[in-house]
């Protein structure tokens, strides 16, 4: 016996339900019906990631992970030669 099966005795109680719904409620209704299941498809996509997301994610993490880190010495170069020029303006540090 499957679920639908077992919820048949539910669902024709619900019918019944909704026969006795004026037009505007069965709207409202149908209405909910169309969010929740709009809600949950909405679940099963985020809980799915996209196959070219994790490709390219992958891809961008290689790239990364090659890159070469280049040491500290640039850094205290350019800070010797900004002290140069404030230097050569006359200032004072």
């Amino acid at each position: 016996m499957t679920i639908r099966e077992t919820a048949m005795p539910s669902a024709s109680f619900a019918n019944a339900k909704l026969q006795q719904l004026s037009e505007p409620l069965l709207q409202e209704v149908t209405d909910f019906i169309d969010f929740v299941i709009h809600k949950h498809q909405v679940k099963i996509a985020d809980s799915q990631p996209d196959e070219t997301l994790v490709e390219k994610r992958s891809q961008w993490f290689e790239a990364v992970d090659s890159l070469e880190v280049s040491p500290p010495e640039p850094v205290r170069n350019y800070q010797q030669l900004l002290l140069d020029k404030y230097r050569q303006q006359g200032l004072e540090l």
